[in-house]
């Protein structure tokens, strides 16, 4: 039997680009874990992405998780979008390069060791766990810079 973890991440960025940073909840076997973290110069985007990442490179064995972001571009591009940018080589429907395919492959590499059930929760709306995800990414904005001084 596997172990039964719920996480929820968020990403910010001041200014886009600008200096961002991402919060991750982790909720299993009775206990809550949180990271947070930011860089200097990235986009609301890839925060997300980082946020899903750090999460998902927590986790010690395979599990089952639940993961909730409230970014659609997480959401629909692991659901959607990726099977297809893989069989293109990494580009578009349209046939560009795949935007933050870098931080894409990661995901996708990380995904591939659990059951994920992907759940999009709209932000700012009062969902604790995405209320104190959010309030992680904003410090890991905030202590990145206090360290940049």
């Amino acid at each position: 039997m596997s172990t039964e973890v719920t996480i929820h991440t968020d990403g910010a960025c001041r200014g886009n680009p600008g200096p961002g940073g991402w919060g991750v909840v982790l909720d299993g076997a009775g206990r809550r874990r949180t990271l947070h973290g930011g860089e200097q110069h990235t986009t609301n985007n890839r925060m997300e992405l980082m946020a899903a990442i750090r999460a998902l490179e927590a986790l010690k064995r395979s599990c089952e998780v639940t993961l909730y972001t409230d970014s659609r571009y997480v959401k629909d591009g692991i659901n959607q979008w990726l099977p297809a940018w893989k069989r293109k080589g990494w580009k578009t429907a349209a046939g560009k390069p795949v935007k933050n395919a870098d931080l894409w492959r990661r995901l996708d590499e990380l995904a591939q060791q659990h059951r994920i059930n992907w759940q999009w929760v709209r932000g700012h709306t009062g969902n604790a766990g995405n209320e104190l995800a959010d309030q992680l990414a904003n410090r890991g904005i905030d202590e990145m810079g206090a360290s940049q001084r």
